[in-house]
Formats: C-alpha cells, sequence, structure tokens
C-alpha cells in the first residue's frame, strides 16, 4: 500500500457515525469519521500544517495558469495525496490566475479570504456532504470576485452556480475520491466560467496527471487526466 496515514502510512478508514478521537499529533480531541486503520486521528490544523506558505507563493507568481500554480501547490511538503488542503489550493490558484490574467482583486486580501474560508470546509466533504471541497472551493473563488454575500443578487447565483458547475463534472466522473482529480476538474470549470461571466480569459492547458502512482484509489483509464487517454 502506499502512504495513507501520516503516522504509520496504513490505509485510511471511514466510519459511519462520528466519534471522539484524539489528533495523534497535537492531541485535541474532536468528533471525527476518519482514522487510519491503526486508529491514529490527524485533526485537519495538524494534516495541512505549513499552509500558509500558500500566499507567498502565490503572491509571487506572474502566471495566469491556475493549473501551473496549482501543481506548484501540490509539490510543496504541506501537499498530500489527499487532504482539506486542496480545498483552499484551489481557490487560490484561481485567484492568482485571475489576477494575473487581468482580474481587478487585491490579490492579498483576496487570498487570505480564500485561506479562511477553504480551511473550513473539513477533509471528507466530497463522501460525507455530497460536495467536494474542491468544487466548493471553487465557488468560494466567484463568491470572492464577485463580492457575494446572503444578501447579493447577481453575485450569489454566480457563486453558487460556479459551485453548481464543478460539482457537476466532479459527480459526472464518479468516485473513489482523487483530491488532485477534483482540483483539475474544478478549475476547468471555472477556467470556462470566468470567461463567460466575467470577461477574464485565464489560460487553458492540457491536464495530464502525474499523481497516480501516489494514489490507491486511482479509477486508471476512467480518469479524463490518466496519462492513456493523451
Amino acid at each position: 500500500m502506499k502512504e495513507e496515514c501520516l503516522i504509520c502510512k496504513a490505509p485510511l478508514e471511514y466510519l459511519e457515525a462520528d466519534e471522539l478521537m484524539e489528533c495523534a499529533i497535537c492531541h485535541k480531541k474532536e468528533n471525527s469519521k476518519t482514522r487510519c486503520v491503526n486508529g491514529h486521528y490527524v485533526c485537519n490544523d495538524c494534516h495541512t500544517s505549513g499552509m500558509d506558505a500558500i500566499i507567498g507563493l502565490c503572491l509571487k507568481e506572474k502566471s495566469a495558469d491556475s493549473i501551473e500554480i496549482l501543481e506548484k501547490m501540490m509539490a510543496q511538503p504541506f501537499c498530500h495525496m489527499h487532504g482539506p488542503e486542496h480545498h483552499v489550493m484551489v481557490g487560490t490558484a484561481l485567484l492568482t490566475a485571475y489576477h494575473n490574467a487581468g482580474g481587478d482583486i487585491d490579490l492579498h486580501q483576496a487570498l487570505v479570504e480564500m485561506m479562511n474560508r477553504g480551511k473550513s470546509v473539513p477533509g471528507g466533504a466530497c463522501g460525507f456532504w455530497g460536495a467536494c471541497g474542491a468544487g466548493i472551493s471553487a465557488g468560494m473563488f466567484v463568491s470572492i470576485i464577485s463580492k457575494s454575500t446572503p444578501l447579493t443578487v447577481e453575485p450569489f447565483g454566480l457563486s453558487n452556480s460556479m459551485t453548481a458547475a464543478a460539482l457537476g463534472q466532479i459527480g459526472a466522473v464518479g468516485g473513489p475520491r482523487c483530491c488532485k482529480r477534483d482540483s483539475y476538474l474544478s478549475i476547468l470549470a471555472a477556467i470556462d466560467f470566468v470567461k463567460e461571466h466575467f470577461g477574464v480569459e485565464m489560460e487553458q492547458p492540457e491536464v495530464v496527471c502525474s499523481h497516480s502512482a501516489q494514489n490507491n484509489q486511482c479509477i486508471g483509464k476512467r480518469c479524463p487526466f490518466a496519462k492513456v487517454n493523451h
């Protein structure tokens, strides 16, 4: 088996109901459905330790290619094959590319806001909430650039429509989970959405996955980004 548990490398298991668990790193106790088969639990904060480096990375970035930016984040030590870090990375990659493509935003302020929002979506949302955190992150991105609130009209509609578009792509492929695949699908959906609704054209590269060897649940040829499909 490839690495799953950050403590012992064993596979993860998902429980039917929440149980009170103690993080094996910081010893915080909280309810969760996720642990490894040996009983280890790692909280979201510990799983994403070091993720604050995203803001500095994005502020230095000049590219308008959100996939390229995402891949740079995926290569950082804080990023694992799967995990809630992707709920932040999708939105921050899109914000950075949008800004560099001419989008009118205060990038630093937007990145901080995206970090705060994305970190609130827990790991496992894809299976337990019926809404993958990568797709939600794309919706958060549109919410930020459109200044959406619960009381706005068009921005409210746009941000929800963006989430729906991303989740539609994710749902069409199906499971099991792959944070890389769902991140790519969400970003590609956002590129098209932003071009149509905001008139900003971010770069849209062909995506070929290089992470399959690290994914125990890789769906192979069924993945639109599998090397054999390109």
